[in-house]
């Protein structure tokens, strides 16, 4: 009877190892039908899915997929050092059941959200030019430093001064919840229902790696580094929960960040919105032409100018040999995941914010 269990358990992990195959097949297959994907799964099985992760964690006031992902770590690392002779012994074995856990892991992620990557983009659901000139995203940036100028001088009261945002990470959470509540009302598919926003355990580490929120795809929750600078906050907070709602490219997230706090009704987070627009509409100015930008970086005030410091300083407190590295594998996985341009992918929202604000001006 043993060796028949034993034969049984061994054919049904061949059977899970060997479904990553058909797997990979039906994923390319979706991602060649983005139609269906916005259908059927982004605006039909997701929704459900996500809610019913949201309220099961929500009223949690810290991460369960922070400890699992610790526990998953720490039962690996005992696997390992147990059956290491076993392991010497078979790696076969050991092949199978690494390819075995991949596809449970490969399955598992697009059910509860992966095949988000495959479905229609953004700018051409809210019908906006997803690619704009050189010229343009000039004009805009020229746009957004008068913008982000006369914020900072209404709040700061002079043109010098540093924006300190006077809230909580709790109030900017309840703030930003709010405005996806307000921003519902005009652009439907941000709907945000039963909210899951938490600060993450592992923030220290999160800084060294250069990363200011993620979204945990199995359980639903968006985690936010909260030693990000209160002035940088409020955006990566609605860039998170972009992700919660079902948009996974990170352009798309960057543009949904922005119009959440651009649009909110404090001047403390149109300011931060502003400001995070021209950053990216700066550096893609730069890349141009850098002539140009040094003239526009000239007409910037004082005070936004040293809110732009407190960022450089704070990434600069966390700057380390391994940072690369870390962007490198993010990178691969973003590539992996139907956005060709990795980690850059962040800058192209350069073109959505032009293609939003020709739409609807500044």
């Amino acid at each position: 009877m043993l060796s028949n269990i034993l034969r049984r358990s061994a054919t049904l992990r061949n059977g899970i190892a060997i479904s990553i195959i058909p797997q990979l097949f039906l994923v390319q297959w979706l991602a060649n039908h983005p139609d269906w994907v916005e259908s059927y799964y982004s605006n039909g099985i997701y929704p459900w899915v996500s809610q019913f992760f949201r309220s099961l964690f929500g009223w949690i006031p810290f991460s369960i997929g922070e400890i699992i992902y610790t526990l998953l770590l720490l039962l690996g690392l005992r696997y390992l050092i147990r059956r290491r002779k076993k392991i010497k012994a078979n790696p076969l074995a050991f092949l199978r059941n690494i390819v075995m856990v991949f596809a449970v892991f490969y399955f598992t992620f697009h059910v509860v959200w992966g095949l988000n990557y495959y479905r229609q983009p953004l700018g051409k659901t809210l019908a906006i030019e997803e690619k704009a000139s050189y010229e343009n995203i000039e004009k805009l940036t020229v746009r957004l430093i008068h913008k982000t100028n006369a914020l900072q001088l209404q709040i700061a009261g002079d043109s010098s001064s540093i924006v300190k945002i006077p809230y909580s990470r709790k109030e900017i959470f309840n703030k930003i919840i709010a405005g996806y509540d307000s921003l519902d009302r005009q652009i439907p598919l941000l709907k945000y229902p039963k909210p899951n926003l938490k600060k993450s355990s592992y923030s220290t580490i999160s800084s060294y790696m250069g990363i200011g929120g993620y979204l945990n795809p199995f359980t639903n929750e968006a985690q936010v580094n909260k030693k990000t600078p209160l002035f940088r906050f409020p955006v990566v907070v609605a860039h998170e929960i972009g992700h919660q709602i079902g948009y996974a490219a990170e352009n798309e997230t960057n543009l949904i960040g922005y119009l959440v706090t651009h649009k909110n009704e404090d001047l403390y987070f149109q300011y931060a919105a502003s400001a995070y627009a021209l950053s990216y509409c700066l550096n893609a100015v730069r890349r141009t032409d850098q002539k140009a930008f040094e003239i526009l970086l000239d007409q910037i005030n004082l005070g936004v100018k040293k809110n732009y410091q407190e960022l450089q300083d704070f990434n600069a407190a966390y700057e380390n040999p391994f940072e690369p590295i870390f962007t490198s594998i993010f990178s691969g996985f973003l590539k992996a995941n139907n956005q060709t341009d990795g980690v850059k992918s962040y800058n192209r929202v350069v073109h959505l914010l032009v293609g939003y604000h020709k739409q609807y001006p500044l």
